[in-house]
């Protein structure tokens, strides 16, 4: 599996090994001792932390899956302290514009985001750490048939801790890849604040 920093510190891109033959491909999508031995190496990781990740608790709890049709864009979401999670996200069928945006005030890109291509095709992950909101969108082409996303927390789903940023802010100025006139939404994310409102790690 190879590792490829991003502009934001712990957001980071795994691609898996992947082997075929004639019957067709295989990839190990995770292994906990793998994925541990590899976030150590990755350079700005806090010493002696679990898994070398600062953001990372060095264990996964939950796996979520979710379907979505060409032209929806979801989140961006996070959980707020005591119960942050960071993400492990790939994509099983069609591909997404994958978002990072990092909310903890002490860092060097407060405020900044990265976006990366996940597909079935090309099957890349994204780690996400705590500290950080993500989203994304599914873009028309390549997704005939829609995306669906499975991803890994390292922490449980708490209501009460639930947060996020609006999707369209213009501070933040993401492209999602799609019309804003024809971006499917739901009434929740549409109703989250801008992100110079929204909640903030320390």
């Amino acid at each position: 599996m190879r590792v490829t920093k991003t502009a934001i510190e712990g957001v980071v891109i795994l691609e898996p090994d992947v082997f075929s033959d004639t019957r067709g491909t295989f990839c190990e999508t995770f292994s906990e001792r793998e994925f541990a031995r590899l976030a150590g190496g990755v350079e700005g990781s806090t010493e002696g932390s679990t898994g070398g990740i600062d953001g990372w608790s060095g264990r996964f709890v939950q796996d979520n899956e979710s379907t979505s049709r060409a032209g929806v864009v979801r989140g961006l979401h996070f959980q707020k302290e005591p119960h942050a999670q960071a993400k492990l996200v790939r994509v099983a069928a069609g591909k997404i514009l994958d978002v990072a945006v990092d909310m903890r005030r002490n860092s060097e890109t407060f405020g900044k985001w990265v976006m990366v291509e996940l597909s079935a095709e090309n099957r890349r992950q994204l780690l996400i750490p705590r500290g950080c909101a993500h989203g994304f969108s599914v873009p028309a082409e390549g997704n005939e048939n829609g995306a669906r996303v499975a991803y890994k927390c390292d922490e449980y789903y708490y209501p009460e801790s639930d947060a996020g940023v609006l999707w369209s802010d213009p501070a933040l100025g993401i492209d999602w890849g799609i019309d804003p006139a024809k971006t499917i939404v739901s009434e929740k994310d549409t109703a989250l604040p801008e992100f110079k409102n929204a909640y903030k790690y320390e």
